[in-house]
């Protein structure tokens, strides 16, 4: 009888303790949820130096945006975009994944307004195109999102008219060359490579061979791939502007990145590198993106940012 009640005793025990666990467990990720609540809303600026212009030209502040992912109601997110104009760029870049949601077209262009005066530039993303669905956010874990069926479409054609129409230039699998502050900008810029949609024009006519007109080459694109930055590297870029991992969204402190959507080492998620490929070497800039999924709005040791790039001459 005493073998039997201590047995009993010791299964009661081993219950409490799955028990206490599995509830300190719920504790912990409810906080860590709530913690990712609070900190998407926390938005920063990077700053970052760039000493690549020609002597004699500089400095040149680029705003860079990127995935901004804009869902209606989104109040605090569209009052800090409209105050990035008191920074006064010089260029806005946007690269892409304004959206998250089929009514975001009208409020994400109110709160973008005072930025639509200033000269810019822009690519698309996925989430441009197409709306996120809920997916189980471990999949990211095994590689890049794929292509989800039946795509809830997104109004591109009319954000992009509104852009153009504010006098930013489309870089959608095109080039175009732009004088700044008395300096020759030649963008080539691509559709989003996640989506497989990239097809490289080169750079403006009449910029190549023994051209001596001091200029600057800057390559536009939403998700970094690999095979996109080896191009660009190559094909002669002073600068490449890219978006789309969110800077791996949620991560480690200490660590960093788990993810970055698609094949660049997770190291690379975020920040301003050097990219190298045969032996060419460019300055690439990834931003960690402003927004999130409307389906996974959380955001763990990686806030929400925008990039103030300063140029200066070499």
């Amino acid at each position: 009888m005493g073998d039997t009640t201590s047995l009993a005793s010791r299964v009661r025990g081993i219950g409490r303790g799955f028990a206490v666990t599995a509830a300190a467990g719920a504790a912990a990720g409810l906080a860590a949820a709530g913690y990712g609540l609070w900190e998407k809303n926390q938005f920063v600026l990077r700053e970052e130096t760039v000493p690549i212009l020609p002597a004699g030209f500089g400095p040149f502040r680029i705003l860079h945006l990127s995935d901004i992912h804009f869902v209606p109601g989104q109040d605090r997110k569209a009052q800090w975009l409209s105050s990035l104009a008191e920074l006064e760029p010089d260029l806005v870049v946007n690269t892409g994944d304004n959206l998250s949601h089929v009514n975001g077209i009208d409020p994400l262009l109110k709160a973008l307004a005072p930025l639509l005066e200033f000269p810019g530039v822009f690519v698309p993303g996925s989430n441009d195109y197409f709306a996120p669905k809920l997916k189980n956010p471990a999949s990211y874990l095994r590689g890049p999102s794929k292509a989800q069926p039946k795509p809830v479409v997104l109004d591109w054609p009319r954000l992009r008219s509104n852009f153009g129409m504010s006098g930013w230039v489309d870089l959608t699998n095109r080039n175009q060359s732009v004088v700044l502050n008395g300096l020759r900008f030649d963008f080539s810029g691509v559709d989003d490579p996640h989506l497989g949609l990239e097809r490289y024009a080169g750079w403006p006519r009449g910029t190549r061979g023994q051209d001596t007109t001091p200029h600057l080459r800057v390559a536009v694109v939403h998700a970094p791939y690999q095979r996109v930055l080896d191009h660009f590297t190559e094909d002669g870029a002073d600068l490449l502007l890219a978006g789309h991992t969110h800077g791996g969204q949620i991560c480690v402190p200490g660590f960093g990145a788990l993810v970055a959507n698609c094949d660049i080492p997770t190291w690379r998620a975020k920040g301003l590198n050097d990219w190298e490929s045969n032996g060419s070497t460019t300055p690439v800039n990834v931003s960690g993106g402003i927004g999130t999924s409307r389906f996974a709005p959380v955001r763990i040791a990686c806030r929400p940012e925008a990039v103030l790039l300063t140029l200066t001459a070499r």
